[in-house]
This record gives structure tokens, C-alpha cells and sequence, in this order.
């Protein structure tokens, strides 16, 4: 096989473009509260067979691809996740993650073997692929929708949570280990797989977390690519062991994102970028495996019912059941149902079965796109208006400030840097009225392009950027001070506990 350098420079060329154009698609997707995902998709169908004529057909190489990507997405997700604020919710969220995606397989398959007329396998298989939501289209959507924190971390674990058992499960229907094993033999193998899976995501995290501390790298760009390298340390031992790679690389992210190591906020913005360009590629990829012109009113039709099925049925039914674990009010548990969006991860799963030839796989994967597609376009516009109706459109913290942090690594210090939107009551407040955390101070103020150093009777305005020095440990407390002066002005000491 000969190298072309132009098809290089073809490939180079168009790549970049489709990417330019995605990155801008994201604005237009955030400001009509859809999922990015949805653009990328039919971004990738214009580019394939029926658009400009891109053809791609290997199953085996996008499911290996998808994988990868799927990979790079939830260790971004461990990596950027609170513990503190995702611990309360855990609970439900690995309850959602397990009960309630058995119980929704459990539906969905009866009612797609009854009523679209499919085999038990691929009846089961569809239950398993639509069951599990998606991270990246859960929270691209819930950005511009002000919730709870017990909300918001509910459908953050769960989403980084259920993508492991169902690969499991998928997989091992596919290649027909279930009949070979039996149902106790593989509920034996995916608990082993789950289980071993965690326990190597956190030996990697706390080991690697305890590496990072004592090693000194000569440049602070190193950092982010030793902690992804990390994560992807516990992905790969858990392969190779058989054990769920998935649940390894979010546990192991989830452990170095939370652990005290230098440059966070490098990392950060690092594995932000890599996962956006991840889902970019990824979206387009399966935009491309599509071909409509498989697409029939009947392949349409069932997967209209499925999702209705899905939507109205299974995923009520599930969190309802998971909900016994740590009760919630109806409105949240009916908000958490409808908030429950597909994405990338159930159209990776349906190139599962498709690389193993199952009977059936190009119809289910056909399936299983429609109704993702169909599902993105009703749930996701949908959901600012549906937290209103139920009356859980509310934050425990205001949206009066942003914070960014960067670090000091010397004298383990943050920088925070504070920006007084419009709706923010830090204005009028002296920055003596702050009263924040002893060793933390207002360093800098920076209003209409001009600087000066703040006394104790500054008074701050609307559109400031104030520059503040915390020491680490009081970061947080210094963050929920401003956050409190945000929303109750001056009087913030009577209003907060």
C-alpha cells in the first residue's frame, strides 16, 4: 500500500473543517436547548452516501472507535465530577445505574418482542442498547437548565454509571455467552466484571494520585496527559483481566479529579477540550454508518413505538423502583424520567451486535438511530419548560457569579477570579462587607478595562472582575461566602446558614 500525501492533505483538510464547523454548531445547539450530538449526527449523514458520498460500512472498526471515544468521554467525566456534590446522590444514581437499567431492559424487551414481532434476542438487545442514558447529551442540554444539585448529581452518576453493565450485557448477548452460561452464570460474570472493574479504577486513581504528588514535571502541559494516561492505565488492566474497563477509567477519574494534585485546572480544561473533540468524532462517525437509504416507514414506525415505549413506560417504571433506595419528591423523580436523554452511548452499543453478525443487527442499529434522533428532538427542547411545569427549576446556589480557579502551587493557593453579572447583589457591597474566610482577600478589581487595588470601603459594581486569593484548603468556603453575598446581598450573614 502506497502513501499519498494528498489524500493526507484531502483527509487533513476536511477533518478539520467538519471539526471548525462542529465546534461552532456547539453555540447554536446550546442557545435552542438542543444536544450538540444531534448536529454532529446529521453532520455525519451529509457527509456519507447520501450527501457527499463518504461511504463507510466497517461495523468492526466504529465499534472499536467508539469504544475509544466513549472511553476519553467518561473519564472526562470522573475527572470533572464533585465528589461533594455527587456523594448524597451516589446512591440513587448507582441504583438508576443498575435496578432501574434491568428493570427498563425487562419492559422494553416484552414490549418490543409482543408488539414489533423481534426475536427474544434482538428484543433483549434493543432493552439493553436504548436502556443506558448519555452523559454528554444529559448535561449539554442541563447546562442552560438551572436544577438542584440533587438532581443534577443524580443524572450525572447515573449516566457515568450505567454505560459499564450494559456493555457487559450487550456483549455477552451478542456473542451468545448467555445461553452458554446460563442466567446465573452470566449475572456471575457481569458482577465479577463490575466489580473488578471498580476495584482496578481505584487502584489506579489512589496510586496514580500518590505518584502525582511526589513526582515533579519539568512542565505544567505534562500534568494533564500523565493524569489521562492514568485513567487509561485502569481502562486497559481491567481489559485485560476481563474485568469492565468502562467502570475503571470513570472510577479512576472520578478519584484523581477529587484528589489534591497540581495543575487541576489545566487538567481540566484539558480533558474538556479531548472530550469534546472525542464527541465530535465520534457523532460524525455514526452519522457516517448510517445509510437512509435503508430507512423505511416500517424501521421508522417501530422505532417510534419503542421510544414511546421507552419514554412513557420503561424509564417511569425504573426510576420509580430505583427511587426505594433514597425516596425523592414525584415532581424530581418525574423530572429525573423525562431527563433521561439517549445519545452517542446507545448507538455505540447497537455496533456491537452489528460487528458480530448477529441476524437483524443493521435493522436494530437502524432502530436504535431513529430513535435516539427522535428522542433528542422531543426531550431535549422540552426540558427548561418541563422543570418549570414541576416547579424544580431552582438552584441552591445563585447564578450571580462565575468562578474560574487557577492555581499557586508554591504556597498551595488558589486564584479565583469573580465576574458580578447583572443579577448579582455583590453590587453596591463594600469588599469589607464580604467578611470572607480569615487569610483569603479581594486582591484586585478590574472595572471597564482599568485596575485598582481595593480597600476595605471599595464598593463593587455590576461587570467587575474581581481577582481573590484563598489559600486551598479555604477555597470552597471562600467560593460559598461569595456565592452567599451573590444572592443576599450584604444582609447574606442572616439570610445563610
Amino acid at each position: 500500500m502506497t502513501f499519498d500525501v494528498h489524500q493526507l492533505d484531502m483527509f487533513l483538510l476536511i477533518g478539520a473543517g467538519v471539526t471548525f464547523l462542529a465546534v461552532l454548531a456547539v453555540r447554536a445547539s446550546f442557545g435552542l436547548g438542543l444536544p450538540s450530538l444531534l448536529v454532529y449526527l446529521l453532520m455525519g449523514v451529509a457527509l456519507g452516501e447520501a450527501g457527499l458520498g463518504i461511504g463507510f460500512e466497517d461495523a468492526q472498526l466504529a465499534h472499536a472507535l467508539g469504544f475509544g471515544a466513549l472511553a476519553v468521554i467518561l473519564a472526562e467525566g470522573g475527572l470533572t465530577t464533585n465528589w461533594r456534590d455527587a456523594r448524597p446522590a451516589m446512591r440513587l444514581g448507582l441504583s438508576l445505574a443498575t435496578l432501574g437499567v434491568l428493570v427498563s431492559i425487562v419492559v422494553v424487551a416484552v414490549g418490543a418482542h409482543f408488539l414489533l414481532g423481534l426475536s427474544w434476542q434482538l428484543s433483549i438487545l434493543l432493552g439493553a442498547i436504548c436502556s443506558p442514558t448519555d452523559a454528554a447529551a444529559v448535561f449539554s442540554v442541563l447546562r442552560v437548565v438551572p436544577l438542584p444539585k440533587r438532581i443534577t448529581g443524580t443524572l450525572e452518576a447515573e449516566s457515568g454509571l450505567n454505560d459499564a453493565p450494559t456493555v457487559v450485557l450487550v456483549t455477552l448477548v451478542s456473542s451468545g455467552a448467555v445461553g452458554e452460561h446460563g442466567l446465573l452464570g452470566t449475572t456471575g460474570i457481569m458482577v465479577y466484571e463490575l466489580v473488578a472493574g471498580v476495584g482496578i479504577g481505584l487502584a489506579a486513581g489512589f496510586g496514580g494520585a500518590w505518584v502525582m504528588r511526589r513526582v515533579a514535571l519539568p512542565a505544567s502541559g505534562l500534568y494533564p496527559i500523565a493524569v489521562l494516561c492514568l485513567t487509561f492505565i485502569g481502562y486497559g488492566a481491567a481489559a485485560e483481566v476481563h474485568a469492565s474497563g468502562f467502570a475503571a477509567v470513570f472510577v479512576a477519574g472520578l478519584v484523581l479529579g477529587n484528589a489534591d494534585l497540581p495543575h487541576r485546572a489545566a487538567t481540566r480544561s484539558f480533558v474538556e477540550g479531548l472530550a469534546w473533540l472525542a464527541q465530535i468524532g465520534l457523532f460524525v462517525m455514526l452519522g457516517l454508518l448510517l445509510s437512509p437509504e435503508r430507512l423505511s416507514w416500517a424501521t421508522v414506525g417501530m422505532a417510534v413505538v419503542a421510544g414511546l415505549l421507552l419514554t412513557f413506560l420503561a424509564r417511569p417504571l425504573s426510576v420509580l423502583v430505583s427511587a426505594v433506595v433514597r425516596p425523592m419528591k414525584l415532581p424530581e423523580l418525574a423530572f429525573i424520567s423525562w431527563a433521561g436523554l439517549r445519545g452517542a452511548v446507545p448507538i455505540v452499543l447497537a455496533t456491537i451486535p452489528l460487528a458480530a453478525g448477529v441476524d437483524g443487527a443493521t435493522r436494530l442499529f437502524d432502530i436504535v438511530f431513529v430513535l435516539v434522533v427522535i428522542d433528542t428532538l422531543i426531550t431535549g427542547p422540552t426540558l427548561p419548560l418541563t422543570a418549570r411545569l414541576l416547579r424544580v427549576a431552582r438552584r441552591s446556589e445563585p447564578r450571580g457569579i462565575d468562578v474560574e480557579t487557577a492555581p499557586l502551587e508554591r504556597v498551595a493557593a488558589d486564584l479565583l477570579q469573580i465576574t458580578i453579572s447583572p443579577s448579582s447583589k455583590l453590587h453596591g457591597v463594600e469588599v469589607g462587607e464580604l467578611r470572607l474566610p480569615v487569610g483569603a482577600n479581594v486582591a484586585m478589581v478590574v472595572r471597564e478595562g482599568h485596575t485598582l487595588v481595593p480597600e476595605r470601603r471599595t464598593v463593587l459594581r455590576h461587570g467587575d472582575d474581581l481577582i481573590v486569593v484563598t489559600p486551598r484548603k479555604l477555597r470552597e468556603d471562600t467560593e460559598r461566602r461569595l456565592r452567599q453575598v451573590s444572592s443576599g446581598g450584604r444582609l447574606a450573614q442572616w439570610l445563610h446558614d
